[in-house]
């Protein structure tokens, strides 16, 4: 899929102790969000998680760009990886 033609960017290698709101301030500051999902949520883990997923959605696709200059981006202990989706 062409990074042009998609507003949504999946962000993988998520600590487990992130929050969906410190990925909205991280990732707030490359554009307007228009939802933004972090999977498995606290209340669906029955055991402890290695990782966590987010799917975030922006406003301009321009931002989906922008976004995959944060791939490497150190975040709490890990190091995160933005493809678009």
């Amino acid at each position: 899929m062409a990074v042009g033609s998609t507003k949504v960017v999946q962000v993988t290698n998520i600590a487990p102790q992130a929050t969906k709101d410190q990925m909205q301030t991280l990732f707030g500051y490359l554009g307007k969000i228009e939802d933004i999902r972090l999977y498995p949520t606290i209340k669906d883990v029955a055991v402890p998680v290695q990782s966590r997923i987010c799917y975030i959605k922006f406003h301009d696709q321009g931002c989906v760009a922008v976004a995959q200059y944060m791939t490497n981006t150190v975040f709490i202990d890990r190091a995160l990886i933005v493809i678009p989706y």
